[in-house]
């Protein structure tokens, strides 16, 4: 199949270098093997890293909020904002960095070691959590029925796998918006691999995969930095508006409109209306993204250990009673919980934790995979190269 496989080295033909795998959002450090074979002076861009770990500080102040956002209109205004941009801008950036995906041997082992592997680790550690920590010994373990926060590793499965049917289609945003705006009136999709929220999703990891660099230089012009400004005012002022006259269970994605009782027409409306209102507050985000390298700036890298680490703490405090007590029904105790998850995130997306828990975030898995024959006959011909040096 390669004529460099043939038993005559001086004939062969060189081989393509190997390319380093595609990266995901949010995805845990490349190793350094990986890292290693990286061209001299490519360098991660501090801005996406930046964005990644601001979004996933929202994430956690979001779950922190919602045991407490029931006591607190303005609490739920703000909640509700949050929720409108927060994982669209997560997926976004998942979609852009998945522009190169392809059924390349080295990506797919990628896919499996990093998403794949997590999924399944998680699923069956939250479940378990639950039933120790909660004393529920009827709480099941089902890999069909994403628990919790792993919804996203079984979404980002699915749609980095659908990627090159996204790159071959001549429209492929409006037929992801299309296949959401289905999904929002198919009540009998059903909950396994959260599927609902997969499709309604799916728009922002497809324009993640249409956007360009240029792209993102154009929302962090002086300008929108601006105007972000009285548009994320006004966005506060309609969340704290429609608090008591919409369900914020639209912004999960995870229901039909059937299922919310409304009329069927409301579901592909509400996914017009909800991608719009997204797209304009997730680029004022990103115009607010620091372009330039920050003290927070490398634990980007760490996203997904934070993403689903916290979940624990959430969970943990939720089961104990913790957001039960009364001073936290307060502002004042409303921000430290707010500070806290802040602050619980930051810690789990530094180096230490992720040396710790690489074993079940990417792990390295060389015996459940055959050799690429490419990086077998790289390796094969570098051997031979090196005993020719040495005879000469």
């Amino acid at each position: 199949m390669f004529d460099a496989a043939s038993s005559h080295g001086q004939h062969r033909k060189p081989l393509p270098p190997a390319q380093s795998p595609v990266n995901g959002v949010p995805s845990p450090r490349a190793p350094m093997s990986t890292q290693k074979r990286d061209r001299p002076g490519k360098q991660r861009d501090s801005f996406f890293d930046n964005a990644k770990y601001l979004a996933i500080v929202l994430v956690a102040i979001g779950h922190s909020w919602e045991p407490l956002k029931g006591d607190s209109r303005i609490l739920e205004g703000v909640y509700t904002v949050v929720y409108t941009f927060h994982m669209p801008a997560f997926i976004i950036i998942s979609g852009f960095f998945s522009r190169s995906f392809d059924m390349r041997p080295d990506r797919l082992k990628r896919l499996i070691t990093g998403v794949a592997v997590p999924y399944i680790v998680f699923e069956t550690a939250y479940p378990l959590f639950k039933r120790f920590v909660d004393h529920a010994p009827d709480q099941e373990i089902s890999l069909l029925d994403p628990w919790y926060l792993t919804w996203f590793l079984c979404a980002l499965f699915i749609w980095r796998l659908t990627t090159p049917i996204w790159k071959l289609v001549r429209l492929p945003l409006p037929l992801a918006i299309g296949l959401a705006m289905l999904a929002s009136v198919t009540p009998n999709i059903g909950d396994d691999l959260d599927l609902q929220r997969v499709l309604q999703f799916l728009p922002y990891f497809v324009l993640g995969l249409c956007l360009k660099p240029h792209h993102f230089q154009l929302v962090r012009r002086r300008w929108v930095r601006i105007a972000s400004v009285p548009v994320f005012a006004a966005a506060l002022a309609v969340g704290w508006w429609s608090v008591p006259r919409m369900n914020t269970a639209w912004l999960y994605h995870r229901q039909s409109a059937q299922e919310f009782g409304a009329p069927w027409w409301c579901g592909p409306l509400m996914v017009l209306a909800l991608f719009g209102c997204s797209l304009v507050l997730t680029a004022c985000f990103f115009a607010w993204v620091p372009r330039r390298k920050m003290w927070y700036t490398a634990l980007g890298a760490g996203t997904l250990y934070g993403y689903l680490l916290h979940g624990f703490v959430i969970k943990f405090a939720d089961y104990r009673g913790w957001f039960d007590h009364p001073a936290l029904h307060h502002p004042l105790g409303e921000i430290l919980v707010s500070v806290l998850a802040a602050a619980v995130v930051t810690v789990l997306c530094t180096k230490p934790v992720q040396r710790v828990f690489r074993f079940a975030m990417e792990p390295k898995m060389e015996w459940a995979f055959k050799r690429d024959a490419a990086e077998l006959a790289r390796e094969r011909q570098k051997a031979e190269g090196a005993r020719e040096k040495v005879s000469a």
